[in-house]
C-alpha cells in the first residue's frame, strides 16, 4: 500500500471504517469510475446531497441530490469526466495527498465526518484539476456497519479549514 493510502485511524475500528468509505474506497471507486463499489455504503432510503455552491452563506445551499440515484448520475459524470484527462497513478497520488479526513465525530449511532480536499492534480495535457472544497458527511450504523445519510459539500474550504 501507497504511503499517501494509510489510514489515520488504525486503533479506532469505527473511524478506521468510516475513513476507508469516505477516502480510499470513493478515491479508488472514483478514478475507476465505478459506482458499484461504493453504492453499498449509501443508506439509499436516508440520503439526502446538498451542494454548497462553493460559498459559506447557508442561503446559497441547494438539495441538488434529493435522492442517491441523482447523486450517483452526477458522481459517474464527474469521475468520466475526470477519467480520460489524468494518468491513474499520478491522479491517484495527487487526490490522495489532497484528501484529508481527520475529524470524525461519533456519537451513538450517529457519525459526522468532515472531509476536505487542499490541493491539485496534474492532468495528461499539462494543467492542474485544483482539489480546494471540503464536505461534511452525515452517517448512521445500521445492522452493524456505517452508511452514508447525506451530506453538505462542495463548501469552500477555507472554512474552519
Amino acid at each position: 500500500m501507497d504511503l499517501y493510502a494509510l489510514n489515520p485511524f488504525a486503533n479506532d475500528p469505527d473511524r478506521h471504517a468510516i475513513w476507508e468509505m469516505l477516502v480510499a474506497r470513493d478515491i479508488e471507486a472514483f478514478l475507476a469510475c465505478d459506482w458499484s463499489m461504493v453504492e453499498p455504503d449509501f443508506a439509499a432510503d436516508r440520503f439526502m446531497g446538498v451542494d454548497g455552491k462553493a460559498s459559506a452563506n447557508p442561503d446559497e445551499w441547494r438539495i441538488s441530490f434529493p435522492t442517491l440515484e441523482t447523486y450517483s448520475v452526477s458522481w459517474l459524470a464527474g469521475a468520466r469526466d475526470f477519467a480520460p484527462r489524468a494518468d491513474i497513478e499520478t491522479a491517484r497520488a495527487g487526490v490522495f495527498g489532497a484528501t484529508r479526513l481527520n475529524e470524525i465525530e461519533i456519537t451513538g449511532e450517529r457519525a459526522l465526518a468532515h472531509k476536505k480536499f487542499n490541493g491539485k492534480v496534474e492532468m495528461k495535457d499539462g494543467t492542474f484539476d485544483v482539489l480546494d472544497w471540503q464536505s461534511v458527511y452525515t452517517l448512521a450504523r445500521i445492522e452493524g456497519a456505517w452508511k452514508l445519510t447525506g451530506f453538505i459539500g462542495y463548501l469552500p474550504y477555507s472554512m474552519g479549514s
